[in-house]
């Protein structure tokens, strides 16, 4: 009997911890997640990316947009995702209570029913009490908040999908520098307040962005190791801060941690904080290299899979590495290093090596096809004085990315011939290699020879028409599109530029 008993218990046991595995299952200390930002000339495959997501251990990833590509090709996947409503929908999402309920139903519903997309979050906004936003989505913010979670309840969507907003790190400050003197700015306190208890009161979480890179490329005095995680039996860095009994080693720690005091002090000190963006950028300014950024996301991974968090907050939070893939369509008004965030490259591949959890290194997208081995160059026998040329390289960045050029950059080291021919190679792969792209009033020829230097890689791109996996994506038809605008620039080249 006794025997019998323990079995029956057992098989109990065994029903509960399947139906409820939340219960039974902690999160695996090797799950990482990521921000996929899909604003790129030609995108990588929707499916290569979900690929890449799954053979890297990332369980959660974060899109700024409900990107329809995206968004099929995580369907089934086991991956659960946090959707961005853009700052641009706030104000109609706010004033109509039917506006939130038609987006929810087209970019939740439809996709959580038909695709089988395991959407947790709607994220809206974009840090959307940003300083330099001088207050214009300050109004909308809360009610469109408030809308999109009773469009999630009216859908019977209520306790899958959590409403959360990812705010930066400029919405708190702590004037005597200790992270315990921690408060929101005194512009937006109430309104910070007012947010946070509606997250807290329906089951939301809030998130924060924070940028050690951005600290150092806005301070020039900024202490760059203070920037790092420390390494395992390291001394403290001399910028360290102490508080009280505690001795901060690091901008994240006492970041985050100025944040969970400004809540505390408000009586909101239960509110789940996730950290929505993080990471370090290869390109696009002095500081932005790979040595720096293999330094800074080796660190924050070692912690993510170690669970070590801050002195406040000892579990570590879900973190979204900032970002999965360069996005080299993307603004860069806040400086050419925007584009450069990707752990991989654009095309998937790996920048560097990066240690996850019991050693196991990345690995790069499997399954991606690029167009032919040819590259776009001035000719050996053009000047690079050639008064043409000013407009020409002009012209060619305007299509293409050239962040590269810049001082400090992978590619700032070149001479002014190399410059003009990366320049007139970025535009021949963005324009896909048509016919005609390559032709600059004969200042350029193609070379089957790789023109890269140093650090300066002249790259192939991608071919979204053809690759190994199942083709449901739709960043063929992204990239075509563009190379479509590229094309009505082509029949006017000569003209534009001379």
């Amino acid at each position: 009997m006794g025997s019998r008993a323990a079995l029956r218990a057992l098989a109990v046991l065994w029903w509960v911890a399947a139906a409820y595995p939340v219960v039974f299952r902690a999160r695996p200390v090797e799950a990482l997640a990521a921000n996929w930002g899909t604003r790129a000339i030609r995108p990588l495959p929707g499916d290569i990316t979900v690929r890449l997501l799954r053979d890297n251990g990332f369980d959660k990833v974060k899109l700024f947009e409900a990107d329809p590509p995206a968004l099929r090709a995580l369907g089934h996947s086991g991956i659960q995702v946090m959707l961005g409503l853009p700052n641009d929908l706030l104000a109609p999402v706010a004033a109509s209570i039917n506006a939130a309920e038609q987006w929810v139903l087209q970019n939740v519903s439809t996709y959580v029913s038909k695709y089988g997309v395991d959407i947790r979050y709607v994220a809206v906004g974009n840090e959307p009490f940003l300083k330099s936003y001088k207050g214009k989505f300050e109004a909308a913010t809360l009610p469109a908040v408030q809308n999109v979670q009773a469009a999630l309840v009216k859908a019977g969507l209520g306790r899958q999908v959590h409403v959360t907003v990812p705010l930066n790190a400029d919405v708190y400050e702590s004037l005597d520098g200790r992270p315990s003197s921690g408060d929101f700015r005194p512009d937006i306190q109430g309104l910070m307040v007012s947010l946070v208890r509606f997250l807290l009161d329906n089951g939301g979480v809030l998130t924060i962005n924070i940028y050690p890179f951005l600290s150092l490329y806005a301070d020039p005095n900024f202490p760059m190791d203070y920037a790092f995680f420390p390494a395992p039996g390291a001394a403290p860095s001399q910028a360290s801060v102490q508080d009280g009994n505690v001795l901060y080693t690091n901008v994240f720690d006492a970041n985050y941690d100025t944040l969970i005091a400004a809540l505390e002090k408000h009586g909101l000190g239960a509110i789940p904080v996730i950290v929505g963006e993080i990471g370090w950028p290869t390109d696009g300014d002095k500081n932005a290299n790979v040595a720096n950024a293999q330094r800074f996301n080796q660190g924050l991974f070692d912690r993510i899979v170690a669970g070590k968090g801050s002195p406040r907050r000892p579990q570590m939070p879900d973190v979204y590495v900032f970002a999965l893939l360069d996005e080299d369509n993307k603004s860069v008004d806040p400086g050419n290093f925007e584009r450069h965030w990707g752990v991989f490259n654009s095309d998937g591949s790996a920048k560097y090596p990066l240690r996850l959890a019991n050693g196991r290194p990345i690995v790069p997208a499997k399954g991606v096809r690029y167009l032919s081995k040819q590259w776009c160059v001035l000719r050996p026998d053009a000047s690079p004085t050639d008064p043409a040329i000013t407009g020409a390289v002009e012209y060619a960045c305007q299509y293409s990315d050239c962040t590269s050029l810049g001082p400090g950059s992978s590619c700032g080291n070149l001479d002014a011939r190399g410059n003009v021919s990366y320049a007139f190679n970025q535009f021949f792969q963005a324009a896909n290699q048509m016919k005609g792209s390559c032709n600059f009033n004969n200042l350029s020829v193609i070379t089957t020879t790789d023109p890269s230097q140093g650090s300066c890689r002249f790259k192939i791109q991608i071919d979204t028409g053809k690759h190994e996996l199942t083709g449901k994506s739709g960043a063929g038809r992204e990239a075509a599109a563009w190379s479509t605008v590229l094309a009505a620039g082509l029949a006017g080249l000569i003209t534009a530029v001379w």
